[in-house]
């Protein structure tokens, strides 16, 4: 790995995650060194994982920066973090997760938004009957097969059956740097002469 950048002046005493930290090593059964100690953790070792902390996001940033810059991009993207943590499966695949779980809450956060406005268009309708085959659909959620599901990314960037030349792998590719759970993007393939 690479050698540890060093840390910026400004940032030299700065405590960035204490009270995490703090409730961190509380969780995990920090013990006072005597009863006649406070049950707090040492300031030293907050300190010292605040530091650990720190600089492994400021190495993960920088590392995720190089393979946007590696791509020609000025911007960060998911996918560059993840392929930074490529080498960790363990870290890897918790981001996954998280991201994972970042998506599902945000569809049913619309889904249940979608479900609110339904019931205030119902409720604002006096005397109609409360179930149509509308609102049934969109009170369920869905769920009964009715609607469509949504339009795939991974088809062709033309329409009428016809295949364009790439250019529909390079627009499924763009948008898989969201938050697609996809794996660790792979290298291209060079030609070789021979």
């Amino acid at each position: 790995m690479a050698e540890p950048r060093a840390r910026v002046a400004r940032h030299k005493g700065q405590m960035n995650f204490s009270s995490e930290l703090r409730l961190l090593l509380l969780a995990y059964g920090d013990p006072a060194p005597h009863h006649s100690y406070p049950q707090e953790p040492l300031p030293e070792t907050i300190r010292v994982l605040d530091e650990i902390v720190t600089d492994f996001i400021l190495e993960l940033c920088h590392g995720a920066a190089q393979v946007a810059h590696h791509a020609r991009r000025q911007k960060i993207k998911v996918d560059d973090f993840r392929f930074a943590l490529r080498r960790d499966p363990n870290k890897l695949g918790r981001v996954q997760e998280l991201l994972r779980m970042e998506r599902e809450l945000k569809e049913a956060r619309k889904a249940f938004d979608q479900n609110d406005d339904q019931v205030a268009k119902d409720a604002g309708k006096k005397g109609a009957p409360a179930a149509t085959d509308d609102g049934d659909a969109a009170a369920g959620g869905g769920g009964g097969g009715d609607t469509a599901p949504p339009p795939s990314t991974t088809g062709t960037a033309t329409g009428g059956g016809k295949k364009s030349k790439g250019k529909g792998k390079r627009a499924a590719r763009r948008e898989s740097d969201a938050t697609e759970d996809s794996s660790v993007p792979m290298p291209k393939k060079r030609k070789t002469i021979g």
